[in-house]
């Protein structure tokens, strides 16, 4: 039993931290770099609808109520990492994130729907016939919420480190980082085979 619940758990945090599939991290890092150490619980409740979003696809797809077309859905990731790197571009150092809480929290959310849809495949081939489909789903959810949380804060520490020790203004830190996650994912939404 116990075996079981860490073997998802396990697979889960592995999930978002697979080097392959990057895009995860990406989006954690351009929904965190806003933010300093003292918003963290705001960042925690972001990274928490992301994880509703992603089990509510996971859901509907484990009982056969949504089929997507795989290559919409990921053409669609990157666009909404592009959308919160872009949106962090134009509102960096204005104070922006009392005020774009509706914004972030509906992508955070739309982001977890549409990732969650990008894994349903191989998570139906996980769950199988089991009888335990919802069960393994909130284990396997439990595991990508550590894992989140794991990157969140190491991208709250990096961004105290830049901007106390190295003087980085919190502007050009935000600005800096969600420029180079833009630069990530224009090829990926380039060689997407969905408008290949």
């Amino acid at each position: 039993m116990f075996e079981n619940f860490w073997f998802h758990v396990e697979y889960g945090i592995n999930h978002v931290l697979d080097i392959n599939a990057y895009d995860h991290v990406l989006f954690l890092i351009v929904l965190a770099v806003p933010y300093l150490f003292k918003d963290w619980k705001r960042v925690i409740l972001l990274v928490s609808l992301f994880t509703l979003g992603h089990t509510l696809s996971l859901v509907l797809a484990a009982y056969n109520v949504v089929s997507v077309n795989g290559q919409l859905v990921e053409f669609l990731i990157p666009i909404t990492i592009l959308i919160v790197a872009v949106f962090n571009v134009f509102t960096a150092g204005k104070g922006a994130q009392k005020e774009r809480v509706g914004v972030l929290f509906f992508s955070a959310l739309f982001f977890g729907l549409v990732h969650g849809l990008g894994f349903a495949r191989e998570f139906r081939m996980l769950v199988g016939q089991s009888e335990n489909k919802l069960v393994t789903l909130l284990e396997f959810a439990l595991g990508i919420e550590i894992a989140q949380i794991i990157i969140v804060f190491v991208i709250l520490f990096l961004g105290y480190i830049m901007q106390t020790v190295f003087r980085f203004s919190k502007r050009d830190w935000v600005m800096v980082i969600s420029a180079i996650v833009v630069g990530l994912v224009i090829p990926m939404i380039l060689n997407s085979d969905f408008i290949a």
